[in-house]
């Protein structure tokens, strides 16, 4: 259980009967005014989008009209070159009179052939080519068509234009059409007032596709936009084709590759699926929100400190005995008997130190004891190891020194291979013992000058599930049993005593491997005369991945060539 200072306890009192009630008086204080601040910017955004809501309606609405008053006062029938050119006439005089608005007019039969007017080819445009082939095929269905908006190349920048048709009928039946290609630039100039200080306001529709932006370089008209919180709450929002009414809520929203809360609004513009957004960071939205927090908040620290100076400085006279003790006996916890606690004091709490300093000391001793007989232990334990590996050498005369050469040797590969030092320590041991299972092998066999008959072979392979033996009933050396019992085993499964193959043997006993025949290859024998460092290392790298592990072989290479292992009177040294 975790226990709480006795200062936090003394602060919390304080606290409790002078400071709270202060505290809490500024608090309210600060939800006051942030509501009061955090509703002001909501309205704002609310006041925003509402308005470009009505003017793109109006802007829609207007235009519509317009071309509904050109229609009418252009008869579809009739012909000849007469009423060809006072129709034509008529749709200049059209655009004309609204320079800002339209760019492009065009009336046509119901063989979609007419007159067209305006500043811009709209013909020659691809995109508007195919937008007002939809809109004469809406105009066969007697219905009107507002088109989505595209980018056209106008006095050497772009600008957004949308084309509006209106279907001409006479007694119900389709007669042609009149389409218009409006500039949607006032619309765009329009969110550039806006988008200031941190907001952005812009246009969607109801796929949640991006309309109008003020920022047309860097944003695509047409662009899924969907994925923004605010314009999929205004797309959720669709109720029989027409989206309810606005909304103005926080979410987060992916800017780059973080997260970044905003407050956002949508209003829906009247008779078109469009919807007015507008966004801006939390932190910029609520500015003075925060600003007013962290003045307000400042200033109540500072009069708390004021007004907890003197108690803390009391609390902490008190308490600085406490903590000494406490810092002393987590030190002990740790392993650390040699702290000492430095605390004049007449009180209880002195006479607590002087006692605490009297046990620390005589722990000091104990502890020490300990370590120098476990170290005692440690040594005698390596030594009995060694007395024991130097026994079975001295049993045969050709082998005299072995043990030693292969513990040495397989220190340096485990060594070169990077292994822990828990397990070298293993290496080691594994290393003076790995023959131990030679005790139990006939004099006969273990020390007959010559070639080794099967039978006798046989028994010599032996020593490795008698060494093996030997160790098991040693807790303490189980864990280097592998090493004894299986570093005659092969990859390619021809080794012995149970054929392991591959990744069944385990990294010591193929360590002890290398460093066994390097050992053996490079001393007498009584069936070979010792070889030089060079063609030992050739032959056991002859026989990588089919005995020996390739990791081992190469870390006895590169400790030779580092001038780590060379040989001497017919013995290899470790450098």
């Amino acid at each position: 259980m975790k226990r709480i200072p006795i200062l936090y306890v003394i602060f919390a009192v304080l606290i409790l009967v002078s400071v709270g009630p202060l505290m809490f008086y500024g608090i309210k204080v600060i939800e006051i005014n942030r509501e009061a601040l955090e509703t002001n910017e909501k309205e704002l955004q609310n006041t925003i989008t509402r308005s470009v809501a009505e003017e793109i309606g109006l802007h829609d609405t207007s235009v519509t009209e317009q071309l509904r008053t050109l229609s009418q006062g252009l008869a579809a029938g009739g012909g000849g070159p007469a009423a060809e050119g006072r129709i034509r006439n008529a749709l200049e005089q059209f655009v004309a009179s609204n320079p800002n608005l339209l760019l492009y007019v065009s009336l046509l039969n119901e063989q979609a052939r007419g007159v067209a007017a305006g500043q811009y080819q709209a013909m020659a445009d691809p995109f508007l080519r195919k937008a007002l082939e939809r809109a004469f095929n809406s105009a066969q269905q007697m219905q009107p068509y507002q088109g989505e908006p595209v980018l056209v190349l106008r006095q050497s920048r772009q600008v957004p234009v949308m084309v509006v048709s209106l279907p001409l009928s006479a007694d119900e039946r389709f007669q042609g059409m009149v389409a218009a290609v409006v500039t949607l630039e006032p619309m765009v100039k329009r969110l550039q007032e806006y988008s200031i200080r941190g907001l952005e306001a812009f246009v969607v529709d109801g796929a949640g596709r991006l309309m109008l932006h003020p920022d047309l370089s860097s944003n695509v008209i047409g662009q899924d936009v969907s994925q923004l919180p605010i314009v999929r709450r205004f797309l959720e929002s669709w109720g029989g084709g027409l989206a309810q009414a606005r909304e103005t809520s926080s979410y987060e929203a992916s800017v780059g590759d973080r997260k970044v809360p905003m407050l956002g609004t949508y209003c829906p513009v009247p008779g078109l699926r469009w919807a007015v957004i507008a966004q801006k960071p939390l932190a910029v939205a609520y500015f003075s929100v925060y600003q007013m927090q962290r003045v307000t908040t400042f200033w109540g620290i500072v009069l708390i400190l004021i007004s907890l100076g003197v108690a803390y400085y009391s609390a902490l006279r008190i308490t600085t005995p406490i903590h000494v003790l406490t810092d002393s006996s987590r030190a002990i916890a740790r392993g650390d008997f040699s702290r000492r606690i430095q605390l004049q004091s007449r009180t209880e709490i002195g006479e607590l130190a002087a006692t605490f300093n009297q046990m620390t000391g005589e722990l000091e001793r104990y502890i020490a004891d300990l370590k120098r007989a476990a170290e005692e232990n440690q040594e005698l334990f390596l030594s009995s190891i060694q007395m024991i590996a130097a026994a079975v050498d001295e049993k045969d005369p050709y082998t005299r020194g072995h043990s030693e050469r292969v513990t040495r040797y397989s220190m340096l590969i485990a060594a070169q291979m990077g292994l822990p030092e828990d397990e070298l320590y293993k290496v080691k041991i594994a290393g003076l013992l790995h023959d131990v299972g030679k005790i139990g092998i006939e004099d006969r066999v273990l020390k007959k000058p010559g070639a080794l008959t099967p039978e006798e072979f046989q028994i010599m392979k032996t020593h490795t599930t008698r060494g093996a033996t030997i160790l098991r009933p040693i807790e303490k050396l189980r864990e280097i049993i592998p090493g004894v019992e299986l570093h005659h085993e092969s990859l390619d499964g021809r080794g012995y005593p149970y054929g392991m193959k591959g990744d069944r043997i385990p990294v010591l006993p193929r360590i002890i491997a290398v460093a066994d025949t390097f050992d053996a290859m490079t001393t007498d024998r009584p069936y070979q005369a010792a070889m030089e460092a060079e063609v030992a290392l050739r032959y056991v790298h002859s026989q990588v991945n089919k005995k020996y592990d390739p990791l081992c072989v190469q870390a006895l290479q590169q400790a030779f060539d580092a001038g780590k292992l060379r040989l001497a009177a017919r013995t290899a040294i470790v450098v």
